[in-house]
């Protein structure tokens, strides 16, 4: 057994998260009192949306020893997710925007669900961790319980929160899922890093929404990720036309960082792009049953939302290409006879994107 008490423990780990397929390791503390305050703010000023979740844990997001008693260090982890075969994938994300009959799933969802990887991944770690130390208390999450992911991770140096609010490095931009340890054993925090996105705003001047209402300030009500993926209900006609083509997600804010021009490849074979989710044509996702939907999105994070809310987002996008003056005639055709073949869908939400699709005409 490695002698515990005199190890450094980030070195050690340091490799074997690396063969796991994280890029970047650091430890906070868990005395986060000082981000409560902003917290609370953006809770009363209703940002989370429908996410009461968020709501209801109230501060145990800014208390790590309050969600898992003992817990005396976090350690944070990064993980890339762009495949190798992401070349260019800046400029080819608002290239897919300009092709309006073609739908575009966030690059984040194209392959494996993150929440299996990442926690396999950071169970596996943790494993490893307690074998050679001994009897270990921790617990691992990402994106999967009241945890301030960015907070930790900014403190913990491996990163700065851009003002779109995702964590950013130099090394690798923001293309990145972030990952937890809680462990009841102290370890000496990591210094954290400065922030590098001066005067630039890129980030909030993309926004189709104006969801980034100020720097460093999301409401979610108004962006599209949570409008197609996390909202439950009808969306909002006064942001249905700025949803464009995007049927699960939206990449604007991270394509237009400067900081991604260094986003590094994952090297997880599981972030690999499935073609039935890779950008294609919109009828074809239109057409997909119940049961074809199930298929094509087992172990994806797109199937969380369900089919009733897919066939809401592409409705939505078919509806904004029947708007567009440079949707082929034919295709027009097509699109209105198809919408008209679930008309009468059982879900009311459906029934209601179908109408307000059929009602676009050009140019309008």
């Amino acid at each position: 057994m490695t002698d515990a008490a005199h190890t450094d423990w980030l070195a050690w780990l340091q490799p074997r998260a690396q063969a796991l397929g994280f890029d970047a390791m650091g430890v906070a503390g868990v005395d986060l009192r000082d981000a409560e305050p902003g917290l609370q703010r953006w809770l009363a000023q209703g940002f989370h949306g429908a996410m009461d979740y968020m709501s209801r844990h109230g501060m145990t997001r800014a208390r790590p020893a309050e969600l898992v008693p003992g817990t005396l260090s976090v350690l944070t982890l990064r993980m890339p997710y762009l495949p190798a075969q992401a070349k260019g994938w800046q400029q080819g994300v608002f290239d897919d925007l300009g092709q309006p009959q073609r739908g575009v799933v966030s690059w984040y969802a194209r392959g494996r669900d993150y929440h299996k990887v990442v926690r396999t991944r950071l169970q596996q770690l943790a494993q490893q961790w307690q074998a050679a130390v001994g009897p270990l208390g921790y617990r691992v999450f990402t994106d999967s319980a009241p945890v301030l992911e960015v907070e930790l991770a900014s403190r913990s140096g491996l990163g700065w929160r851009g003002k779109h609010t995702l964590m950013l490095s130099r090394e690798g931009g923001s293309m990145a899922f972030l990952g937890e340890i809680f462990v009841n054993m102290a370890l000496p925090p990591s210094a954290p890093v400065s922030a590098h996105c001066g005067t630039c705003q890129a980030c909030m001047d993309v926004c189709p929404t104006g969801a980034i209402v100020a720097p460093y300030r999301l409401d979610a009500r108004r962006c599209i990720a949570y409008l197609t993926i996390e909202h439950s209900g009808a969306i909002d006609p006064q942001w249905r036309r700025a949803i464009g083509n995007r049927v699960y997600g939206c990449d604007d804010c991270q394509a237009v960082c400067p900081w991604n021009r260094y986003a590094t490849a994952s090297a997880v074979p599981d972030f690999a792009p499935r073609q039935a989710l890779s950008p294609q044509g919109l009828l074809h996702w239109w057409r997909w049953t119940e049961d074809e939907f199930l298929q094509a999105t087992q172990g994806s994070a797109v199937r969380r939302i369900g089919h009733a809310r897919w066939l809401r987002n592409v409705a939505t996008a078919i509806g904004n290409a029947l708007a567009n003056p440079h949707t082929e005639h034919a295709w027009a055709q097509q699109a209105r006879a198809e919408l008209l073949h679930r008309a009468h869908h059982p879900s009311p939400m459906v029934r209601e994107h179908v109408a307000w699709a059929l009602a676009q005409q050009p140019g309008a």
